[in-house]
């Protein structure tokens, strides 16, 4: 499945680039897809597929979305992140299906003039996220039992 990508009508079209793909996440490519000379700092934040959550052992994580309302909700969240902080560009990828142990399920890339504000902007994006994007996580445990994690609220 190709990725989707949308971007704002209102701004730059390289300012904003959101994604859900069923492919790893290059995040070289993205990284690279935020860098800007009007910047000092690119924030990269990955979000990977650990062994031990709680006290149970993950043999792996499958994600399903709802994707066209998670591209319109990712879109809402960056808007508003980019009213909050002076970002220049931010890119968004998001996996879904089959994801073994250290595999990347989310990138968040954020280009700011200074670091301070590109940490703030992609931890305020990563916890919206997992709150109000539909995106649903369903932990394969390592003793055969399955269990869909709910967003945090």
């Amino acid at each position: 499945m190709p990725s989707n990508t949308n971007s704002s009508p209102e701004s730059d079209a390289n300012a904003i680039q959101l994604s859900i793909t069923e492919q790893p996440i290059d995040y070289t490519a993205l990284t690279e897809s935020v860098r800007s000379n009007l910047c000092g700092a690119v924030v990269l934040f990955l979000g990977t597929v650990r062994e031990v959550t709680g006290d149970k052992k993950t043999s792996s994580l499958e994600y399903e979305a709802y994707e066209e309302m998670a591209i319109i909700e990712l879109q809402r969240l960056t808007e508003n992140a980019m009213q909050k902080w002076p970002i220049e560009k931010v890119s968004i990828t998001h996996r879904v299906g089959y994801l073994d142990l250290g595999e990347i399920a989310i990138g968040i890339a954020i280009s700011t003039p200074h670091r301070k504000e590109g940490f703030e902007a992609a931890q305020f994006l990563m916890s919206q996220i997992k709150e109000t994007v539909p995106i649903w996580k369903k932990e394969n445990w390592a003793d055969g039992s399955t269990d869909w994690v709910h967003p945090e609220k």
